[in-house]
């Protein structure tokens, strides 16, 4: 999710590179700099925590006495960082140089040959001044480089593995960027006497729409007068095209989508990879310094979980698998009643307070409550630095990035994500899972991003033709049971949330206690049918909601032809471990509560009577 912008011109460039950091903010990131090119070499200033924070520490280096050398530097880069390999720090934080400060680097992605390279480096004399896997590259390009930057970049590129995408200059070459990618997006700005390099095109359409695009397997050299592109292989030169986006800014930060909600669904697979990617070994989960030990994991006696709304679903999804794989009780409690109880709650049990923005007052309101009777406490939130963070014993970060639309979607299924790692962690650390069995899990959920991209891929049409059928119904049933009650209540809110239809959701087990009263032939019935050791059980009650003539929308599992002989409409999502389903099957309930809401007209993004954070009781 990090974010990298370079500039090379005739202006000062400062300011041009930290508005096009602003314009990437959406991606989400925990620490940020920029390094400037003048005549006397690289300033280079970062910080962690947001922008603010590194605008701060660019007047405090200027200490009153004016930005002379900024106003000289008209070459730069600039970045954005979530931090992977490396803590949160100001020395992780990009963009990172060589031993003798002759090459600077921002990098988006992962190399995954960094301690290898490193290790040759550092035999070689570089010293190292981060934990980063990124570092490498400066010091690597510094080692290759002998007065031909490109060639130094091309024989860099050779030597990483990963996927990646990197901007460098060097000292001795004022107004020359060179960038290569593998896999990551880079963009060329194409303006008038100066070029921009983003990864993403919000980063400086406010200077030029005119684009070019980085192909993977590509070295671009960027120089005022325009670009060269480069076979990162071959080195020979290649013709590229400049074409002209048609975007405002705002549709620019939409990425092309129509909305920010649905472009935050299809942000799922990416903000899903970053969740779990680099804390998953082949047969361990390593969730780094997040302030509970091992020794306090095995010693648990009970965990609660403590959430309001969509961040409330993801904990009993926490509940099913933590219980199921780790053999720790557990209990899932809305946050605004928990705080109002007289919990029973102490040292042999762990907290575990969610909320997206680390700011939810009620779930805030719990977690002190929980921490003054003794018990420790774990955040689990998407914001650096947020208060939940500061109330907390330990935090394990989403990594969703920024977003913007008020119903969660991204954040989520993050948050589920989550709750897996936990609940792995848990049973690695308790013995509570056969080795075979906790390899088999973990392979199964680095799977996930990767079906959650194939279904947005193809179930889109399915979905539009049962909304367009059921736009104007005034009320909707949704029904679940097992792992699949969380995804039929979070399906039900999201509907709720954005088209204002009446909508319940039940265990479909009680059904028959009231439910069943609100059907007729006008009602859609909302069926979670993916596999499960109960499925027997659900299609059992699809068939008595098809007894009183409701018509049934059933999400199932691919290949599960049975569950086509009871609903009449089936949303099929890619085969994965009964207790995964949750994150797949909650896609297609997403795409269908947003066709709805978008053919009634309503603004998704900006729903009535809602806020993103919910700050006050």
């Amino acid at each position: 999710m990090c974010g990298i912008v370079g500039y090379v011109g005739d202006r000062p460039c400062e300011e041009i590179l930290l508005q096009g950091l602003e314009k990437l903010e959406y991606r989400g990131y925990d620490s940020a700099g920029i390094s400037l090119l003048d005549p006397e070499g690289f300033k280079t200033l970062r910080a962690v925590g947001n922008l603010s924070s590194l605008r701060a520490a660019i007047e405090e280096r200027r200490n009153g006495a004016g930005p002379e050398g900024e106003e000289l530097a008209t070459t730069g880069i600039g970045h954005t960082r979530w931090a992977t390999h490396g803590r949160v720090s100001e020395a992780n934080a990009h963009p990172h140089t060589d031993t003798a400060d002759g090459i600077q680097i921002v990098l988006n992605g992962i190399v995954e040959n960094h301690a290898e390279l490193r290790e040759r480096l550092v035999a070689g004399g570089a010293r190292f001044t981060s934990e980063t896997d990124a570092e490498a590259v400066a010091h690597l390009i510094a080692h290759h480089y002998d007065g031909d930057f490109v060639a130094a970049v091309r024989e860099t590129y050779a030597e990483l593995r990963g996927h990646y995408a990197f901007v460098a200059m060097a000292a001795d070459q004022p107004g020359l960027l060179v960038g290569a990618r593998k896999e990551p997006p880079l963009i060329i700005g194409v303006g008038d006497g100066e070029q921009f390099i983003g990864s993403a095109i919000p980063a400086f359409l406010q200077h030029t729409a005119r684009v070019q695009l980085v192909e993977d397997d590509e070295i671009v050299a960027l120089r005022p007068g325009g670009a060269e592109f480069f076979n990162a292989i071959t080195g020979e030169p290649i013709e590229r095209a400049v074409d002209e986006v048609d975007w405002d800014e705002e549709a620019a930060e939409k990425g092309g989508y129509e909305t920010f909600m649905l472009k935050e669904i299809h942000e799922q697979p990416t903000a899903l990879g970053e969740t779990i990617f680099d804390r998953l070994a082949t047969d361990r989960v390593e969730l780094g310094d997040i302030g509970i030990d091992d020794d306090q994991l095995r010693e648990l006696r009970r965990i609660v979980i403590i959430a309001c709304g969509t961040s409330y679903h993801a904990g009993l999804v926490g509940r099913y698998v933590i219980e199921a794989w780790a053999r720790v009780p557990v209990e899932t409690e809305v946050a605004s009643e928990y705080r109002y109880r007289d919990p029973v709650v102490g040292p042999d049990d762990l907290v575990i307070g969610i909320s997206q923005s680390g700011e939810t007052a009620d779930t805030l309101a719990a977690m002190r409550l929980a921490r003054e009777r003794g018990a420790r406490v774990l955040a689990v939130t998407n914001v650096m630095g947020s208060q939940a963070t500061r109330d907390s014993d330990g935090v394990l970060f989403t990594r969703a990035g920024l977003e913007i639309g008020v119903a969660a979607t991204k954040t989520y299924v993050s948050q589920v994500a989550a709750m897996y790692l936990i609940a792995l962690k848990l049973a690695e650390v308790r013995g509570t899972l056969p080795a075979e069995r906790l390899t088999e899990l973990i392979a199964e959920l680095a799977a996930l991003p990767g079906h959650v991209s194939d279904l947005l891929e193809h179930a889109e049409a399915d979905v539009v033709a049962i909304a367009e059928h059921w736009q104007n119904s005034e009320f909707f049933l949704y029904l679940g049971r097992h792992i699949g009650l969380p995804v039929a209540l979070e399906g039900a809110l999201k509907l709720k949330e954005i088209s204002y239809i009446p909508t319940d959701a039940y265990a479909a087990g009680e059904m028959k206690h009231g439910p069943i009263a609100l059907l007729s032939e006008d009602t859609p019935v909302v069926c979670v049918a993916t596999d499960a050791p109960v499925l027997d059980k659900v299609l059992s009650n699809i068939s008595e909601v098809r007894a009183r003539g409701a018509h049934v929308v059933a999400v199932a599992t691919e290949g599960d032809q049975r569950v086509k002989d009871y609903a009449e409409e089936v949303l099929y999502v890619p085969r994965t471990d009964p207790l995964l389903q949750p994150i797949l099957a909650v896609i297609p309930l997403q795409l269908l509560a947003y066709r709805i809401a978008t053919l009634r007209g309503l603004n998704v993004d900006q729903p009535r009577n809602l806020a993103k954070t919910v700050t006050v009781e």
